[in-house]
C-alpha cells in the first residue's frame, strides 16, 4: 500500500472518504443529531445522497484508488468530512482526538481502517494536544504551516512537531482570530487552498500578514474570495492535481477567478451535505498518497 501526502497540490493516487449511507445513515439520524453537530440547519437526506453522488463520481473519474470508509458507531455525522481526524505522512499515519469533543473517537475508527489496508501509524497527538487534519497545511513536502485556533492548541502542536521532526524541516505556526467564535469551524484550510504550485484561493481578511507576505515572497498567486463567496465554503477548494479542481457550485466569482488562472475547476451541488456541515471537497476527502 503506497502512502504519504505532505502536499496539497501533487496528484491524488489513492483517497478516502465516507459515504453519507454510512456518516448521516438516515433522515431520522439527521433529524435528531444535527443540532448537537451545530450545523446550519437539518440536512435533506433524500438531496445529501443526489449531491453526494455527483461528488463522488467527480472523485472516482479523477483519483485512481477509492477506498470507503464503513458504518462505525464511534462516528457520527461529521465522519463525512474525512480530513479531520488525521494527516497522513511518508512516515505514517498521525491521528488526531480533535477540538469537538463530538468527534473524540472518531480517530479509533479511522485508525483500524487504514491499519487494516496497510497504512501504519506514526502516532497520535494525545490529550491535553488538539489538533483537526483542516489546521495542518502542507507548503511543500518539508514545510507546514499549522493553524493555532480554538481546534488545535499549543500542546497539540509541540506533539505533532516531535512525531514529524525527521520528515519536516519547517514549521511555520499561523495564529488564527476568533472569527464566529468558539463552536465555529474555522481552520487554517478555511482561509487558503492551494490549486496549483504557484497559485492559492485564499480569504485574505483572515489571515495575518506575515503569513500572506510570506506566500507572496514564494512567487504564489493570491486568488482572493470575497464575503459573501466565503460565506458558502468558496475558499474550501480541493486540488485533484496542480491546476485541476473541485470547488463547491454556486460560487460563480472564485470559479471565474481560478479559470482565468488557467486553473481547472470541476463543481457540486453541495448546499446540504457541505454547506450545513460547513464542509467543503477539501472537507469531505482524506487523500492517503499524492504523486
Amino acid at each position: 500500500m503506497k502512502y504519504g501526502c505532505q502536499s496539497m497540490i501533487g496528484k491524488i493516487d489513492s483517497i478516502m472518504i465516507k459515504r453519507p449511507q454510512q456518516a448521516f445513515i438516515s433522515q431520522e439520524n439527521l433529524n435528531n443529531t444535527w443540532e448537537e453537530f451545530k450545523y446550519f440547519g437539518c440536512p435533506d437526506y433524500e438531496t445529501v445522497l443526489k449531491e453526494y453522488e455527483v461528488f463522488e463520481k467527480l472523485i472516482t473519474d479523477n483519483v485512481e484508488n477509492v477506498y470507503y470508509l464503513p458504518e462505525d458507531d464511534r462516528t457520527g455525522l461529521d465522519s463525512i468530512y474525512t480530513h479531520d481526524s488525521l494527516k497522513i505522512t511518508k512516515a505514517g499515519a498521525i491521528y488526531f482526538p480533535m477540538g469537538k469533543q463530538l468527534r473524540s473517537k472518531e480517530k479509533f475508527a479511522t485508525r483500524a481502517f487504514l491499519e487494516s489496508i496497510g497504512v501504519p501509524t506514526l502516532g497520535e497527538i494525545e490529550a491535553p494536544g488538539k489538533m483537526e487534519g483542516g489546521d495542518v497545511l502542507w507548503i511543500d513536502e518539508k514545510t507546514v504551516a499549522i493553524g493555532r485556533g480554538y481546534r488545535t492548541n499549543d500542546e497539540g502542536i509541540r506533539q505533532f512537531k516531535e512525531l514529524t521532526k525527521d520528515v519536516v524541516d519547517e514549521y511555520i505556526i499561523i495564529p488564527m482570530p476568533h472569527g464566529d467564535g468558539v463552536d465555529a469551524c474555522l481552520h487554517l484550510m478555511s482561509i487558503i487552498s492551494f490549486i496549483a504550485t504557484d497559485k492559492a484561493v485564499v480569504y485574505s481578511k483572515y489571515m495575518p500578514v506575515f503569513f500572506r507576505e510570506y506566500l507572496i515572497e514564494k512567487g504564489i498567486q493570491l486568488i482572493e474570495c470575497n464575503d459573501k463567496e466565503y460565506d458558502y465554503l468558496g475558499t474550501n477548494v480541493l486540488a485533484l492535481e496542480p491546476g485541476k479542481c473541485i470547488a463547491l457550485a454556486g460560487n460563480d466569482e472564485i470559479i471565474g477567478k481560478m479559470r482565468d488562472a488557467g486553473v481547472e475547476v470541476m463543481t457540486y451541488e453541495g448546499h446540504e451535505v457541505s454547506f450545513k456541515g460547513t464542509g467543503g471537497p477539501t472537507c469531505l476527502t482524506c487523500p492517503i498518497t499524492r504523486l
